[in-house]
């Protein structure tokens, strides 16, 4: 009896994720990043002024997602309660009552009225990080700036690439006129100033996040297109794509069916590098203060801070490690992601 032996072959996705797995750096810096971005969304529970649950007199309150006026925990005024306030506090402390807290009792927004040292402040038990030029706490901003630039760079990575496959698909498969015209409309469309353009509607309309992705998204597909179009040309006339065509299907089946699977290799390994490519986009913007409005927890406005505050080394420091950090696990993936797509390897 003649035993054959079988070799399996998977699939090129999972053959491509093995080949990652097998990237240590790469790997380990993918499940890294996603642990702090994870953790920079539960934010407001991990880092807030107000505490998670109270119970005061017996009863139970829940401070974080409800405001109550000082007059609830026996203050004298109908405002919203300042839970950083020694009086509240030590009303917390008699007898049954009690208050569990943040890990880190401060918001991005917080301001300790109650801290003793001038601002900005070197770190100390209070404020691990210190605090900036107006009293707010730097850990806070720091993690509630991490989550805002990885959502503006994953929400402007989305638009940019669905956007830059559908221009370079189309340019790609349909070829001729419509690549030529798409090209030179194209090329002018590149040569726009993006930065003057960045400064006039600054000084036009009020600084917000959604003005940023509008005018990011308007130049940041150009560079993907090219390579989904390089894609589809090589596919266009391939025997798979003439049979597809032979047999009745439509133009909208192949470009969906048939190539844009192929065309997917340079979108997925250039991922990574788009999104440190809007986080650094974000950061420069707000360094430059062109970017969101000035309350905004960002890394920018805490390097500008550093900038205009020499002494305070904890404000450029702390947010340097946190950018510089971030970058390099990006980097990290999107060459893991390059290396596992490659099929020149095994």
């Amino acid at each position: 009896m003649i035993q054959v032996n079988r070799m399996v072959v998977g699939r090129p996705e999972s053959r491509a994720w093995r080949r990652f797995c097998r990237n240590r750096r790469g790997y380990v810096s993918l499940w890294l990043f996603m642990l702090l971005f994870g953790i920079s969304l539960f934010a407001e529970i991990l880092s807030n002024d107000r505490p998670l649950l109270v119970q005061y007199q017996g009863e139970y309150y829940f401070p974080l997602w409800v405001s109550y006026p000082e007059t609830t925990f026996g203050g004298d005024f109908y405002t919203e309660t300042d839970y950083l306030d020694p009086y509240i506090r030590e009303r917390f402390s008699e007898a049954d009552n009690w208050a569990i807290y943040p890990l880190n009792p401060y918001s991005y927004n917080t301001i300790n009225y109650f801290f003793q040292h001038p601002n900005p402040a070197a770190p100390t038990a209070q404020h691990l990080l210190g605090t900036d030029d107006r009293g707010r706490d730097v850990l806070a901003r720091l993690l509630y700036g991490f989550r805002l630039s990885v959502l503006f760079a994953l929400l402007l990575t989305i638009i940019g690439t669905v956007i830059g496959i559908a221009a370079g698909a189309l340019q790609g498969y349909f070829g001729g006129r419509v690549d030529l015209i798409s090209q030179r409309l194209l090329e002018v469309w590149g040569s726009m100033p993006e930065l003057y353009l960045l400064i006039i509607f600054a000084s036009i309309f009020n600084p917000s996040l959604w003005l940023l992705i509008i005018l990011l998204s308007l130049f940041g597909w150009m560079g993907l297109a090219d390579y989904v179009r390089a894609e589809f040309l090589k596919g266009r006339n391939l025997n798979y794509v003439t049979a597809a065509r032979a047999m009745g299907l439509g133009n909208l089946t192949i470009i969906w069916r048939h190539l844009l699977p192929n065309a997917m290799t340079p979108v997925i390994t250039f991922l990574p590098f788009r999104i440190s490519g809007a986080i650094l986009a974000l950061t420069s913007l707000d360094f430059l203060g062109l970017g969101v409005p000035p309350t905004t927890p960002s890394l920018g406005e805490l390097l500008a801070q550093g900038k205009d505050n020499i002494d305070a080394w904890w404000l450029s420091m702390t947010t340097f490690f946190v950018l510089v950090g971030t970058l390099m696990l990006l980097i990290f993936i999107g060459e893991a992601l390059r290396e596992a797509f490659d099929s020149r390897r095994g």
